[in-house]
């Protein structure tokens, strides 16, 4: 899969894809933890996002992403960093990790499910490929635990929004599309914020 050709340039492309797209477990276990967390919160329910990123560098496409460790085909996919989900000690077990990829031209599986085109930010080039070497650098937190300080849970969203203000960019002033939420982004800012001072 490639970017329309009229986007060109250096440039990052978040997506918004909806929690659970493709699969059958994830997209009910997130719908029930919404319900839940809504009640509690005495708020209607709103639709959950995982952000996903495509960065383009030059003549090169990567897809930025964090995703499971288990289920996936054993052919190199451009993985870098590698963390717990639940609880650390859990993380030693290949179904309790997840793995974060540049995967250079990489698939981005959930992209037909997206509900919106892309947020295209251009870069210039020197930032683009700070934000290439930073993925590698991305703390390896555990899954749905709360970083020290943070209101919210370490997730996916968390890996993107910590991305993107490494590289100096302003992720408070991005959001999901339809009134949705993205667990977890304000987590990655935190810790970016805070790690950098």
């Amino acid at each position: 899969m490639t970017a329309p050709k009229e986007s060109g340039g250096d440039r990052v492309e978040l997506w918004w894809l909806p929690v659970g797209a493709g699969g059958h477990v994830v997209v009910h276990t997130s719908r029930w933890w919404e319900l839940l967390r809504a009640r509690l919160e005495r708020r209607p329910p709103r639709p959950l996002f995982h952000a996903a990123l495509e960065l383009f560098v030059g003549d090169r496409r990567y897809v930025i992403e964090m995703t499971p460790a288990w289920g996936q085909p054993s052919a190199a996919r451009g993985v870098v960093v590698s963390g717990p989900v639940g609880l650390r000690p859990l993380g030693r077990l290949r179904l309790f990790r997840y793995t974060i990829r540049a995967w250079p031209e990489g698939v981005l599986p959930d992209r037909g499910y997206a509900v919106s085109t892309p947020t295209v930010i251009p870069l210039a080039r020197s930032v683009a490929n700070e934000l290439l070497a930073e993925v590698s650098r991305v703390p390896a937190l555990t899954w749905g635990r709360r970083p020290t300080d943070a209101d919210d849970m370490w997730s996916s969203n968390s890996v993107v929004s910590w991305l993107l203000t490494t590289a100096g960019l302003d992720a408070t002033r991005l959001s999901p599309p339809a009134d949705g939420l993205a667990p977890g982004w304000s987590a990655g800012i935190l810790v970016a914020t805070t790690t950098r001072r």
